[in-house]
């Protein structure tokens, strides 16, 4: 009798050990299928673009037009273009970039950190004197002369091109010397203009673009005999870890919607490869 009730029992726990097994089994694959069933979230490709100062409005605006339409996620890098080339070439990770000049891009290009075929001149600007928005001390280049003139803004022309470009002009007009001791140098084009804003210079000279989004007077425009082309010169960084995304936003830079952005800034469009 004992080993009767000893088999039953052996076989009733057999029984709910299969029962057990089998319910189990059929919960994982129920999960299984669950998660198979279930859309793959995909991480939209991210891109870090350093561009020039002078661009910080403009491409701000055209990256919210193209992430209405393209999953990336886009970080912005502005500065002097000069110490954006400094960042790249000492390996910041860098996808695209935009300089206010062909200098910088010219340095990438030569030590081999850009896809060439991707380089090409986007926009031009123009080059202006400015002057604190209630002041009359200047109306032309040559009143910088003036013994009322004490303090001028520029920009840095090592690493700043606007920097370069006023430093062409000052000296067009035969004025470089004269006023050298007068020149507070800026790190960039943005901080000129915050010295002029406030009223910590008389003057300054950046580009049309920036005055025009700023609470400052323009003077004068600078002749276009009087200093090199200002141009923006784009390129795809070689070690971008997304190089096809790159590319499809630089291609965007020179469409009609972009464009639209960049000349109700100011610029101007110029089309054609560089090299």
């Amino acid at each position: 009798m004992q080993a009767k009730l000893a088999k039953k029992s052996a076989f009733q726990n057999s029984d709910r050990t299969r029962r057990k097994f089998t319910w189990m089994s059929a919960a994982i694959l129920s999960l299984l299928l669950a998660s198979c069933s279930r859309p793959t979230s995909t991480v939209a490709p991210s891109l870090t673009i350093s561009a020039a100062a002078s661009l910080k409005d403009a491409i701000a605006e055209i990256q919210q037009l193209y992430t209405q339409q393209q999953p990336v996620t886009i970080t912005n890098n502005f500065g002097a273009s000069g110490s954006l080339q400094q960042q790249i070439e000492q390996g910041a990770p860098v996808d695209i970039f935009i300089s206010a000049a062909a200098t910088q891009m010219d340095a990438l290009q030569q030590k081999g950190l850009i896809i060439t075929d991707t380089r090409k001149n986007i926009l031009s600007n123009q080059v202006v004197l400015i002057a604190p928005k209630n002041s009359n001390l200047v109306s032309n280049f040559k009143d910088l002369t003036s013994s009322r003139v004490q303090k001028i803004a520029l920009g840095e022309p090592k690493s700043v091109p606007a920097g370069k470009y006023a430093q062409e002009v000052l000296t067009f007009y035969n004025i470089f010397t004269q006023i050298k001791l007068k020149i507070i140098y800026a790190k960039d084009v943005r901080q000129v203009l915050t010295y002029v804003e406030t009223g910590n210079v008389d003057a300054g000279i950046v580009y049309i673009t920036d005055a025009k989004v700023s609470d400052v007077k323009i003077v004068a425009i600078a002749p276009a005999n009087s200093h090199s082309p200002v141009v923006y010169p784009v390129a795809v960084i070689k070690a971008s870890k997304n190089i096809n995304v790159a590319k499809k936003f630089v291609q965007f830079l020179s469409s009609k919607p972009a464009s639209d952005v960049f000349n109700k800034y100011g610029f101007t469009k110029v089309t054609g490869a560089l090299k």
